[in-house]
């Protein structure tokens, strides 16, 4: 195919409210590491709107690109390439600097540097991954950031025992999946029954256990219930430190609690009845990012092994590349289930 000398973006405007469509210019020649790929789809995470309304707590480039999840093909390669060619299907690395998950350097995708929400892009080979095989461009799209998420959340691999998912959203439902495919017995939580009658045909009949937590405001509570008083093995938290009491209170004994979102703020009131909790539960409370190159390397040979299929994990929604602010919109409306993706 011939290369166009510019394309299309999106970068934040200079109040860093919202997203504007912008042209960019591609390099006349690469570096010889480096790979020019094409981007098909990319899909959201609330820290993309989270950038624009206030609530992220990491400052970030101005007029940066926004996202961090693609899926995309190779169109050339810089001389010394080695492990791509033209049409391999790819994404990137959520983390730049991230390559074994020992790096102490920084180079996020849509925040310290420019995101994916655009039709091409350059990297050097070192930030890409293979795709599944048997996954469609929307559906690879969802891997990098909430995928990972979820799989290092989950405290993978294992093989058993039960985890409490907090919401409908990408990193939920993503985890959801995982735990479908490696034999963990999920409970999930929404505030809407429709979700949570949709999320349980997922799996087969009783294997998808739900609360909602307008109805059961104690849902701690209702996980130990649901777990015969013994608790969860795992909590994927997206509500953040607010929700730390109920997420030890519904542990089991050994049990992790690993910290994924921010939806409910990081003010915390004082509670020193938490480290007592931790210790007499042994257990682990750990703040989770998506993870290094290697983990996305793993969660791919995971997915392409059970095959497991992630078209559940989509909103019904997709949006057009030019639609793309009113994707954003959307996302923070939470009138979403799954992954907001934009088609490009």
């Amino acid at each position: 195919m011939s290369i166009p000398q510019s394309y299309k973006a999106f970068r934040r405007t200079a109040d860093g409210s919202t997203v504007e469509m912008v042209e960019e210019n591609l390099p006349s020649t690469l570096q010889s590491t480096q790979v020019l790929i094409r981007i098909h789809a990319v899909s959201l995470n609330y820290r993309d709107v989270a950038m624009m309304n206030g609530k992220y707590p990491v400052e970030v480039i101005d007029r940066g690109i926004p996202a961090s999840d693609c899926a995309a093909d190779v169109i050339t390669v810089g001389s010394q390439v080695k492990d791509f060619q033209p049409g391999d299907h790819v994404t990137v690395i959520f983390d730049l600097a991230n390559l074994t998950g020992t790096e102490d350097e920084r180079r996020v995708l849509g925040g310290d540097v420019d995101g994916v929400l655009q039709q091409y892009a350059v990297f050097d080979q070192s930030a890409l991954v293979h795709l599944p095989k048997h996954l469609s461009w929307e559906e690879a799209a969802c891997i990098t950031c909430a995928g990972a998420t979820a799989w290092l959340a989950l405290d993978m691999p294992r093989s058993s025992g039960t985890a409490l998912l907090q919401g409908t959203g990408g990193v939920s439902m993503f985890a959801l999946l995982i735990c479908l495919a490696a034999g963990i017995k999920p409970i999930i939580t929404s505030s809407s029954d429709a979700k949570l009658s949709s999320v349980q045909a997922l799996g087969d009949a009783g294997v998808v256990q739900t609360i909602n937590y307008k109805t059961h405001p104690n849902w701690e509570e209702k996980a130990l219930e649901l777990t015969g008083g013994r608790g969860v093995d795992v909590v994927v938290d997206n509500i953040g430190p607010t929700a730390i009491v109920q997420n030890l209170s519904s542990l089991a004994r050994r049990g992790v609690i690993s910290l994924v979102g921010f939806l409910g703020g990081f003010k915390v009131d004082e509670q020193p009845e938490i480290l007592g909790q931790v210790l007499m539960k042994s257990g682990v409370i750990r703040g989770i990012n998506p993870g290094s190159k290697v983990d996305l390397q793993k969660l791919c040979m995971f997915l392409e092994e059970k095959e497991v299929q992630l078209k559940p994990l989509l909103d019904e929604t997709i949006f057009a590349f030019q639609d793309s602010k009113a994707a954003f919109d959307h996302l923070y409306a939470a009138k979403h289930m799954g992954k907001v993706v934009i088609k490009i």
